[in-house]
Order: structure tokens, then sequence, then C-alpha cells
């Protein structure tokens, strides 16, 4: 499966400008099966979300996601702060199938207290775990990096990679780093992860969106500081040759 990262300088609160950027860059990249987008791709981490978060029904970043995928005959992912008809706001991190035709999303589970994220929206309970292009893929968002047991591969929880958004700052980049092979390393499994370069007015962000292999080698990763797209294949058949080979996932704890 070819992946193509798409790390975006995200405009505040602009949607279409958003779109036009995210557009422009699937263009440097085409014929990818599967494009990723950060964390709130639309508008920039909105903790405050009213205002500038869409209504789930009438918002315009997913009509282009899934008007794309269709269009192009793949997928594209990332996350959107959205009002739903109860009155609650999500940051729900949606996957469009354009082969299929379908949509899944995984609303953000570990939402981000020391950013007032926790506020105003309300948190995910579920995990959520796409089939595509033969890959099961975990769905994550950003703070989710920090907690392993949320994303421990499991019985109930059996996938083939993570794709993690983010919105992730330079004052802990070196958590990003370290963490998202981590991921990788203990659940054995392929990693990408999309994180946004630029500012707003709270965080200077330099991306180093990456893709990680099951022993925690990088395979790509876009340069730090810059709008990049840069696509990689994931191997199912290498993957499942070292699992069976260094069968950790045998003895993984049982909760």
């Amino acid at each position: 499966m070819t992946v193509t990262l798409l790390q975006t300088d995200i405009c505040w609160a602009q949607t279409e400008e958003n779109i036009r950027r995210a557009t422009a860059l699937m263009g440097d990249q085409p014929g990818s099966d599967l494009y990723v987008l950060p964390e709130m791709w639309s508008t920039g981490f909105a903790t405050q979300p009213e205002g500038i978060a869409h209504p789930e029904s009438d918002n315009p970043a997913l009509r282009w996601m899934l008007q794309t995928a269709r269009e192009q005959r793949c997928a594209i992912c990332g996350s959107l702060a959205v009002h739903l008809p109860d009155g609650t706001f999500r940051n729900r991190h949606y996957f469009a199938d354009g082969r299929a035709g379908t949509l899944s999303y995984y609303d953000k589970h570990h939402l981000f207290a020391y950013g007032g994220e926790d506020r105003y929206y309300t948190p995910g309970s579920r995990h959520t775990i796409v089939s595509y292009a033969g890959f099961r893929l975990l769905l994550l968002t950003c703070y989710d990096l920090r907690f392993p047991c949320w994303s421990r591969y499991a019985s109930d929880c059996d996938y083939d990679a993570i794709v993690i958004v983010a919105n992730w700052p330079q004052s802990r980049q070196s958590a990003w780093h370290i963490l998202t092979r981590a991921r990788a390393v203990e659940n054995q499994c392929y990693l990408v992860g999309v994180n946004r370069v630029g500012d707003d007015a709270y965080s200077h962000y330099v991306g180093a969106s990456v893709a990680v292999d099951p022993i925690g080698r990088t395979l790509a990763q876009c340069p730090t500081g810059c709008v990049d797209a840069l696509t990689v294949t994931l191997d199912l058949a290498e993957l499942q040759r070292r699992r069976h080979k260094f069968r950790v996932l045998d003895d993984r704890d049982r909760w």
C-alpha cells in the first residue's frame, strides 16, 4: 500500500484555503492509495471551537475529503473539529474510502487537558480499525500517542498499522520522535504519523511527519519546518513475515 504524508501549514480557521493547500500537495504525489492529513487540518487546533468548527452535516472539508477520495479512487484521512446535532463538539478523525464509498471515523479519546481541549470537546470511547487495501489500520489522534495501553495490539484490537494525525509542537518534538517508534516496536506494526508545520497563537510546529516500520526503523520522514508531501510503501507480506519469525505478540499481556 502506498501512503502519502501531507505535512501542511494550516491557516487558522480558513477552511477553503486549507482545502486549496491540501489539494495542491496531493497533486504533487498522484496515484497514492492513502493520503494522510494532520489533526484539525482545515482549521488549526481549535481548543475553543465555537464559531470555528463546522456542523458535521455541512462541513466543506469533509465534503472535499469524500469527493476527492471518490474522484481519485483513493482514501483520505485526517481529523476535523465538528459540531454534532446533539450540541457536542468532537475532534473526529475521518477515513474517507473512495473505492468502497464509505466513511469511517474515530473520536479522539485522550483530549489534551493541558491545552483545554477537554473543556469543549467530548471524548470518544471506542477504537476504530479500518480495513483498506488489505491492511487493518488503527486510527489515533495526537495526544493518544502518549498512552500505550490505548493503542495496545490485543485480541479485540488487531491491526497492521497505526495512523496517527497530530498538531504536535516543537517544544515536545523529542517525545514525538521517541513515541512514534515505541508504538511501532511494542505493537510490531507500521506507524504513519502526520504532523503540521507553521504557527498558531499557542505553538510553533516543525512537522517531522514519519513512517516507521515494525522494528522501529524510519522508512521515510518529512523534513522539519517546511510543507512537504512524501510517499512511502508499506509491505504487508514483510510485516507478516516479521510477526511470524519473531513472535513477540504471542507473549503480550492479556488484561
